[in-house]
């Protein structure tokens, strides 16, 4: 896996990972540049793909003329990955400060309170589990 999962993404680099994703991790440059938000021109969009390449985080195909892009990791990871940046950013790595400020921000329904409050019921018998 890439060493530089746990480098930094500037926003637009994460831009792109999530525009490659909603794409199916698979896409072309101008496939990837139709989605960002205000894109910038062709180029600039090129220079990411072979940054974020050589980050480790992408790898490419070629397809005839272009390059096809996907990314070396999972959804998963690198959902985990932006969260932990979020948390790490806005609420100085503590999670229960986050889940506070979601919980008590959020215009959630009652319903939803009760989905949340029954997940986290669940979590805690399977830790009572757990040896």
């Amino acid at each position: 896996m890439a060493k530089a999962i746990n480098e930094k993404l500037t926003r637009r680099e994460r831009e792109i990972m999530n525009a490659l994703f909603a794409l199916g991790n698979r896409a072309s440059a101008e496939d990837i540049r139709e989605r960002l938000t205000n894109p910038p021109g062709d180029s600039s969009v090129r220079v990411m793909l072979a940054r974020l390449e050589k980050k480790g985080l992408l790898k490419h195909q070629q397809d005839g003329l272009r390059y096809i892009y996907s990314a070396t990791i999972s959804p998963a990871t690198a959902k985990r990955t932006a969260l932990q940046q979020y948390l790490q950013t806005f609420f100085g790595g503590s999670l229960r400060q986050m889940m506070t400020s979601l919980v008590a921000e959020a215009p959630w329904t009652d319903d939803e309170l009760d989905a949340l409050t029954a997940e986290i019921d669940r979590v805690r018998k399977e830790r009572k589990k757990q040896p």
